[in-house]
């Protein structure tokens, strides 16, 4: 069986684009399924696997942080990390108008509109990190400060 071509995502591209080195991980899947199944496909430590969550603020503006899989976003420390008086997740049905992503594969990188995106500030003490690629079925593990770089996101204090 001939092996099919690497499909780039868009994510892909950027960081090829900024020379930032990454890991590209596959797995099979027809659905979403959420990070910690994905990191059990993967036999992927927990800590090292992080979401990306989608906002809206009290401004109508979008927000995006990134947050381990095995934690929840504080809407409080994420509202007051951008400078809104809250936020909320916005509707499944939003994801791919808002982001180009679908849900299950949206990652912080490249986006249609380059929105105001925190990186949850535990991911500094990690050697690598590991976020979607772009897809479903796709996962990019890379150092943290290149995940800020490419996002053009700041680290903050945003989960319980």
């Amino acid at each position: 069986m001939a092996k099919s071509k690497e499909v780039k995502t868009n994510a892909m591209r950027i960081l090829e684009r900024e020379k930032i080195p990454f890991t590209h991980y596959t797995y099979e899947c027809e659905e979403f399924v959420d990070g910690l199944q994905i990191a059990d496909k993967l036999n992927l430590p927990y800590e090292k696997v992080y979401k990306t969550l989608v906002t809206v603020g009290n401004s109508k503006n979008y927000f995006v942080f990134v947050i381990p899989i095995d934690k929840e976003l504080d809407l409080k420390k994420a509202a007051k990390s951008v400078g809104e008086k809250s936020v909320s997740m916005i509707p499944v049905k939003d994801i791919n108008a808002v982001t180009g992503y679908i849900r299950g594969g949206c990652t912080s990188i490249g986006m249609k509109k380059q929105y105001v995106t925190r990186i949850e500030e535990s991911a500094k003490t990690l050697e690598t990190m590991i976020v979607s690629g772009g897809r479903i079925g796709s996962q990019i593990e890379l150092k943290p400060d290149d995940l800020c770089k490419a996002a053009r996101a700041e680290f903050a204090d945003i989960i319980f």
